[in-house]
């Protein structure tokens, strides 16, 4: 799961002109992946690489429990919504980031191998779509493409930036799907995953401030949400 975490920051800024902005969302949908990769450098969280663990991914994620267990993800997630409601006095704003943050530990849910915790515990979860190609990567995609349509339709703004910003990520996840699969986990991984959604977050920054939510069109909006 890459691009398809995106897809809950898409949605949400296509119900609610009181979302977040699209950058925003895109730093929430990805949040404990950046924490992750941060407690991964100073070893409060471990992984490694097993080539064939999953058709997919070699990634064996074994030493989550704060980034990835469901209640590390919600602490992440009320961190943010109150950051985010604070910063922006609207609390509808901070709740869809909060939502956002939490979607990814459920997205993740679906195709990891069991590596996933509710408590840090030592039961582990996972769908394990990351074995099954052919369900998988049309899944992501649709998801993906499906969300980003709806934000689209939903705000006004030049065609360019969102199709830059589409572009952007179709082309990392293709980099990520047909790229040869590394050997062995070393802080090169994390440190390219994070110039990744560095990138594509920038990108949603500036496409989103083209772009207009058509419920604010006519509008007086005395503050934008973060």
């Amino acid at each position: 799961m890459f691009i398809g975490h995106f897809a809950p920051a898409f949605a949400a800024r296509a119900i609610t002109g009181e979302a977040p902005k699209l950058g925003t969302l895109f730093v929430a949908a990805q949040l404990t992946d950046w924490a992750f990769m941060a407690l991964f450098m100073i070893g409060l969280e471990d992984g490694e690489i097993v080539p064939g663990i999953t058709v997919m991914s070699p990634l064996d994620l074994h030493t989550m429990p704060y980034t990835h267990s469901l209640l590390g993800t919600a602490a992440f997630a009320l961190a943010l919504g109150l950051l985010v409601g604070r910063w922006s006095r609207n609390l509808v704003a901070g709740t869809w980031a909060a939502i956002v943050v939490l979607s990814h530990w459920f997205l993740d849910l679906l195709v990891h191998r069991p590596d996933l915790t509710l408590f840090g515990g030592q039961e582990k979860f996972g769908f394990g779509l990351w074995n099954y190609p052919w369900i998988e990567v049309p899944r992501e995609l649709g998801i993906t493409l499906a969300a980003f349509v709806w934000y689209v339709r939903a705000t006004k703004g030049p065609p360019v930036p969102p199709l830059i910003l589409i572009g952007s990520m179709l082309g990392f996840q293709l980099l990520n799907w047909l790229a040869p699969q590394p050997t062995e986990y070393s802080v090169a991984l994390p440190l390219t995953a994070m110039a990744a959604f560095a990138i594509l977050t920038a990108i949603a920054y500036w496409t989103d401030s083209t772009r207009w939510h058509k419920s604010e069109i006519g509008l007086g909006v005395a503050s934008p949400p973060l």
